[in-house]
């Protein structure tokens, strides 16, 4: 069992002494915290969206080390963001856990070419494009 600290015990000896007093309820408060949670629950729109299977998976996995269902962290992802308070925590699981190749930025070369040209692909739509 965890020990208490010293403010704890402090509050738990006030508590048992008497000395803590409830400062009641005003209505006026009880019916401000009510409105708050109605807005928080109230979810009266449907978004369909697209993802990527690999994408899915990952949402579905950090859903899965967060015990939460995975449309429910996705709400919360998106709600946080919107309302500034998004703070991104590491995830326990390997990066990337479904093998899927990391994204890169635009304009950078792509793995093992200095050039970011991707094996394969012409060179000719870029000089054709310096001639421009």
């Amino acid at each position: 069992m965890k020990t208490r600290d010293p403010f704890e015990s402090e509050i738990l000896g006030a508590y048992e002494k008497g000395e803590l007093k409830s400062i009641g309820r005003s209505k006026a408060g009880l019916e401000t915290f009510r409105d708050a949670a109605r807005a928080t629950l109230i979810k009266n729109r449907r978004v369909n969206i697209r993802l990527s299977s690999p994408d899915l998976m990952d949402i579905q996995t950090r859903a899965l080390e967060e015990g939460v269902p995975y449309q429910t962290l996705i709400a919360s992802v998106l709600h946080k963001f919107v309302t500034g308070r998004f703070i991104e925590k590491p995830s326990r699981l390997t990066y990337r856990s479904t093998g899927r190749a990391i994204k890169r930025p635009a304009g950078l070369p792509g793995p093992g070419r200095a050039d970011g040209i991707a094996p394969g692909n012409s060179t000719r739509s870029i000089a054709t494009a310096d001639k421009l």
